[in-house]
């Protein structure tokens, strides 16, 4: 790695793309890349200086890049074989990485705290980012999200050997990986268009927790149903937000729109932990992100500190506005346990409200794999909006449609809409609370939603 000046990163507008080519642009190296569409993430790179490009041709490479001795190509699963300026590089005898690749060698060269896991894992360890971060141990971090603290999915202190990486499981990136810690917040299944069977699933994650180095740790959900393979001398811990484990919480007190608890460890209690972003899941999160900050050495106080101070996740259950009339709040969720969890935690925050959700499906293979998944999960909302499913990297599958979803869900209010449409029809109901989830390209429709309900709001107050 260390003979390369310059990188090129096809699909650098991916949450995960993005942060790698921040650190090498911030380290002095020459950066550029690829994505297919401009986004908030692209528009943002530019400005920091990275050349992009939004056109596959070869012509599009710039200049400089046209040296394969010193450049490196990083590149996402999501960029298909066939791509003009991936085939030209092979051609031409680059030397081409996956991104988990390129993460590989950076934990070789430091100490890795991996956060894994079917969902939570970027919540995690953005949590323990933060936590980290904000204290005396400091910490270097690529993020799969936005840190609303600071507005970046990349973190860098000269004064700290520790990087905080979220371990990607699809196409078995993560088994790149060579963790110092570990967490493992979920195994439910998922992308078995890559693994096909649950069973390849949960083993791909036995397989992790054989990276981990001798001397680090382990810490696995309570309850979590697979066999860690742990080499001699990794300790392993157990966590949860009420159910016991080594790490747990007690004490948990809910009510004016804030979470109290007391954080339990191995060898002490600390008390009245305050949830910077109230929302019931977070506490089991945060958990897991506490115990590897405690064991890091991050004191009580600066734990308490961070905690309180955490303020949240682009498209994490962020909420996007509000008024008398209405709470319009954004989640990534999509995966069917999301959405549960998602769910149920509006529903205590906004007890006896009316919950109106919008889901865009991600995925052709996982919307047939859990069809019947995603329809009891949305049974709960009060009524749905069911987008058209975002293909991402792959090709249609032949009579899988959101109608598959729609045709389970039992609901009385429950519509087919697209997104070309979603905006007149979200205009003339009566909304209470309202949430859209997904991971696909829905976000592009929040800005509009939101101006669309500020709009309603003052034209209401102005006819008062």
């Amino acid at each position: 790695m260390n003979k390369f000046t310059k990188y090129y990163f096809l699909g650098i507008g991916g949450i995960g793309m993005s942060a790698i080519a921040r650190y090498y642009n911030v380290k002095g190296y020459l950066v550029a890349g690829y994505d297919r569409s401009e986004s908030k993430i692209t528009d943002d790179l530019q400005a920091e200086g990275i050349k992009i490009s939004f056109d596959e041709n070869v012509s599009s490479i710039p200049a400089e890049f046209l040296t394969p001795k010193s450049t490196l190509i990083v590149v996402t699963p999501a960029i298909p074989v066939d791509h003009h300026q991936l085939c030209y590089f092979k051609e031409h005898g680059y030397t081409i990485m996956k991104r988990a690749q390129v993460l590989g060698d950076i934990t070789r060269q430091s100490k890795g705290i991996c956060i894994a896991g079917t969902h939570g894992k970027t919540t995690t360890s953005t949590i323990t980012a933060h936590l980290l971060y904000q204290s005396q141990v400091t910490c270097n971090a690529f993020l799969g999200g936005i840190s609303n603290n600071y507005n970046t999915n990349l973190l860098l202190s000269r004064d700290s050997n520790l990087v905080v990486i979220e371990a990607d499981e699809y196409d078995r990136s993560f088994h790149h990986l060579s963790p110092y810690m570990a967490v493992i917040t979920s195994v439910d299944a998922d992308h078995l268009d890559i693994y096909e069977t649950p069973e390849a699933f949960r083993e791909s994650f036995e397989h992790f927790t054989s990276l981990i180095k001798t001397g680090g740790s382990l810490i696995i959900r309570h309850g979590i149903n697979i066999q860690p393979q742990l080499q001699k001398g990794v300790k392993l811990y157990t966590y949860s937000a009420e159910e016991g484990g080594d790490f747990h919480a007690e004490n948990i007190r809910m009510g004016n729109s804030e979470i109290h608890f007391d954080f339990v460890t191995p060898t002490e209690t600390i008390a009245d932990v305050r949830l910077g972003v109230p929302v019931r899941i977070n506490i089991e999160n945060s958990v897991a992100a506490m115990a590897l900050a405690w064991l890091n050495g991050v004191t009580a106080e600066e734990l308490r500190v961070g905690i309180s101070s955490f303020s949240g996740i682009y498209r994490r259950f962020n909420l996007v506005f509000k008024s008398d009339k209405t709470i319009f709040i954004d989640d990534y969720a999509h995966h069917p346990s999301e959405l549960k969890a998602s769910i149920r935690s509006i529903r205590e925050l906004y007890e006896g409200h009316k919950i109106t959700g919008v889901f865009q499906p991600h995925l052709y293979s996982r919307t047939r794999d859990f069809a019947s998944d995603f329809a009891e999960a949305l049974s709960q909302l009060d009524e749905l909006i069911l987008l058209d499913i975002y293909p991402a990297r792959e090709q249609p599958i032949e009579g899988v449609t959101s109608e598959l979803i729609l045709s389970e869900v039992k609901l009385k209010n429950k519509t087919l809409c697209s997104k070309e449409k979603l905006l007149p029809l979200l205009k003339n109901k009566d909304l209470d609370v309202l949430v859209t989830f997904g991971a696909g390209d829905i976000d592009k429709l929040v800005p509009l939603i939101k101006n669309q309900l500020k709009e309603i709001h003052n034209q209401l107050v102005s006819n008062e």
